[in-house]
């Protein structure tokens, strides 16, 4: 996403860019940091504290772009004070554990974050244009990692219930912090986020409609199963291979010849 922007962008440029390790690029403007992913790494902690400072001291006659994508809750550790990166870390593998959904997972990210949630935009004066790759059902553009130019409505009650609903064994620290209004993110009215604006650039619904309508260039009959569905791959293919085998011997639900476009995400 950095290349690409760095290729159709023609004023002045600079900035910090942190994506999985073994995914950098060489790019001309953009530094890159690669840290950890799934799990949350000392390399993360110190990308998102560049991140912060890059932009904190910036103007309103500035502007920040941020390229957001699926993946940023882990590659921007950012504990709050009186937790640790460890915490973090465990945090995040009790959430992958959980069968929670995504959009669950990041509500409580967000609340024990200092940039998530809208708090790295929060963080500076200059306008931010986040364009964003979704991984989200609903691409709801405040959960896509979790959000850290994007807040959203959530708050640190709808966290904590989050928590005792799928059993999660938080560390003390982390449920004194929930329970303080320090863990509150700011909310999508906050004056200091009005000048801000977020456009969703690819996501699974993009790419579905693009498959499909490719098909019917073909003279082929294509259908849209969901770009809702969530779970493990494995359970959900054997879904998607059975309805192909019913098409298959029984011309239902859809009659043959037909592209079927299934995707799924994970929980």
């Amino acid at each position: 996403m950095a290349r690409a922007l760095e290729t159709v962008w023609n004023g002045p440029l600079e900035g910090i860019v942190v994506t999985r390790y073994g995914y950098g690029c060489q790019t001309d403007h953009v530094e890159i940091i690669e840290a950890g992913h799934p799990v949350p790494d000392a390399a993360g902690l110190a990308g998102s504290k560049r991140l912060v400072e890059a932009v904190r001291d910036l103007s309103a006659d500035d502007l920040v772009i941020a390229l957001i994508s699926g993946g940023a809750s882990a590659l921007l550790p950012s504990p709050p004070e009186g937790l640790t990166l460890k915490d973090e870390i465990e945090l995040n593998e009790m959430l992958l554990a959980s069968g929670a959904p995504i959009s669950a997972m990041n509500v409580v990210r967000t609340h024990l974050s200092t940039i998530k949630g809208g708090r790295l935009a929060a963080a500076t004066l200059a306008p931010v244009v986040s364009l964003i790759v979704s991984d989200i059902p609903g691409d709801n553009p405040a959960y896509v990692g979790s959000g850290p130019t994007v807040p959203n409505q959530s708050t640190r009650h709808e966290a904590l219930d989050i928590i005792a609903q799928y059993g999660l064994k938080l560390p003390e620290a982390a449920l004194k912090y929930l329970n303080s209004e320090h863990a509150t993110s700011p909310r999508p009215d906050a004056p200091v986020l009005s000048r801000n604006s977020h456009h969703i650039v690819a996501s699974a619904a993009v790419s579905l409609e693009a498959a499909a309508s490719l098909a019917r260039q073909q003279g082929l009959h294509a259908v849209i199963l969901s770009d809702a569905i969530e779970g493990e791959s494995r359970d959900v293919a054997l879904v998607h291979a059975s309805i192909a085998r019913e098409v298959v011997l029984r011309n239902r639900p859809f009659v043959k010849p037909v592209v079927i476009c299934p995707v799924a995400k994970r929980p």
